[in-house]
């Protein structure tokens, strides 16, 4: 006998799709989905302000135009497919791969620049269109985190770009001078790390030109170690170094626009041009006096305070703790030689450095509270990584003169600030991680030894 459909069973299942979005961490992804696309949109909006493509448009361009940078591309890539079997995996790459022969033989043909990585995009919105059309239920869900964390680490560098050409055109004076003024008490580490680096050059500046301009790609390599049993387990981990690396991109050009410095190999050196205090910089430190902001070009980004690649450095080498001893090698030697590099380069201040450290802590404590659970641990270690940093911008504007007027005392004080967040992150982190081991079983009771009988 044949039966048709009731209404009851209709909203049966209409209850149960409402019940399932209405659940807290569905709904908070669902508002963070939200933010952030009205983030990108607005970023859309202030660069077309200003002349340019935002980053919407430059992401949408590189599905058919030349991309800007390939192997972004095929990070992005590489971290969909860790979702993947190792067959669906080969299968990605030849599609990529082909897909960029094409393109390269069609802009041979018309004489335009033999650049690829729309193969590598190709594929990760294919990876996205199969999820909605092809999977159901967990299965999907998957495959579309895998796409979006892709998608994401593109539109992050694309997000960073649109960032540094607002700082430039909205601060049109730098506060470079009051920095500098505030270094002194650190002892001036970049112009001490500046000549140490020309007295190695070619081989160390090389050397530290590719590890500093290589970051990402060191963050993806770690991403990937850390995600590689995704496929197997068929989930991503509560917490991986991707999602800081993101965070810290998207919060961190936020303080450039309240702090903006270009650093001293523009404000006190040769790249600055007309635009500099003084060619000073490496050679001969700055004066000392009452420092004030200086007018600078439209150019230059603000990038300087807090040193995001300090950030980003100091979280990859904490996720690398957990790996092999060579990623744990990697990660130290990628700190060390990322720390020398912003220096050597003239690319920040030992300042920017000791903002960079807090301001990385800080964002690590929250995204891992926010994948485990917020406790009291977490709440106060955010609120006191915030307070600090707070402290050390307003220090460095408002008392920098004092700062370089007492060295020994304003210096071992930053250090300590610091230290502080640092010994708070460890002790917290591991309290979480005690936390979390299994409780140890007691030992069954042993039986009794045979006593030996009277004779």
């Amino acid at each position: 006998m044949k039966t048709t459909p009731t209404r009851i069973s209709s909203r049966r299942d209409l209850s149960t799709l409402f019940a399932a979005w209405r659940r807290p961490r569905v709904v908070l992804w669902t508002a963070a989905g939200v933010v952030t696309l009205g983030f990108l949109v607005a970023l859309e909006i202030a660069a077309r302000h200003y002349g340019v493509r935002g980053p919407i448009t430059n992401q949408a361009r590189e599905v058919v135009f030349s991309p800007r940078s390939g192997p972004l591309l095929y990070a992005g890539l590489a971290l969909t497919m860790v979702v993947l079997t190792w067959r669906q995996r080969l299968v990605a790459v030849g599609a990529a791969v082909g897909i960029d022969v094409v393109f390269l033989l069609a802009r041979w043909a018309v004489g335009a620049d033999p650049n690829f990585g729309n193969g590598a995009l190709w594929v990760v919105l294919g990876c996205a269109v199969v999820a909605v059309t092809r999977r159901r239920g967990s299965e999907r869900a998957l495959l579309l985190k895998g796409a979006g964390l892709g998608l994401l680490l593109v539109a992050g560098h694309k997000t960073g770009d649109t960032w540094l050409l607002i700082t430039s055109e909205t601060r049109k004076a730098v506060l470079d001078p009051y920095v500098a003024t505030a270094d002194q008490a650190l002892g001036n580490p970049s112009w001490l790390v500046g000549r140490l680096v020309e007295a190695t050059e070619p081989v160390g500046g090389h050397v530290l030109h590719l590890v500093y301009g290589q970051l990402p790609l060191a963050a993806a390599l770690v991403g990937l170690y850390q995600l590689r049993h995704v496929a197997a387990e068929r989930r991503f981990p509560s917490h991986h170094l991707v999602r800081t690396f993101l965070a810290i991109g998207l919060l961190g050009p936020a303080v450039y626009m309240i702090f903006p410095v270009v650093g001293p190999v523009f404000a006190y050196g040769a790249e600055g041009g007309q635009w500099a205090v003084a060619n000073l910089w490496p050679d001969t430190l700055p004066p000392t006096g009452a420092p004030h902001a200086v007018p600078f070009d439209d150019i230059t980004p603000r990038n300087c305070m807090p040193s995001l690649h300090t950030a980003w450095a100091m979280t990859l080498f904490l996720h690398s703790r957990k790996g092999s001893r060579a990623v744990r090698f990697a990660g130290t030697f990628w700190l060390v030689a990322t720390l020398t590099a912003t220096l050597g380069f003239g690319y920040h201040y030992g300042a920017d450095l000791v903002a960079g450290v807090v301001f990385a802590l800080t964002v690590e404590t929250a995204m891992r509270a926010f994948a485990r659970g917020w406790d009291g641990a977490a709440v106060r270690l955010v609120a006191h990584g915030a307070t600090v940093f707070a402290v050390l911008l307003v220090a460095y504007r408002y008392l920098p003169a004092e700062m370089a007027a007492h060295p020994w005392a304003a210096g071992p004080l930053l250090v300590l600030a610091m230290g502080s967040v640092v010994h708070g992150y460890v002790r917290t982190t591991r309290l979480w991680e005690s936390e979390s081991l299994p409780a140890r079983q007691p030992e069954p009771p042993r039986p009794a030894e045979p006593q030996p009988e009277l004779v």
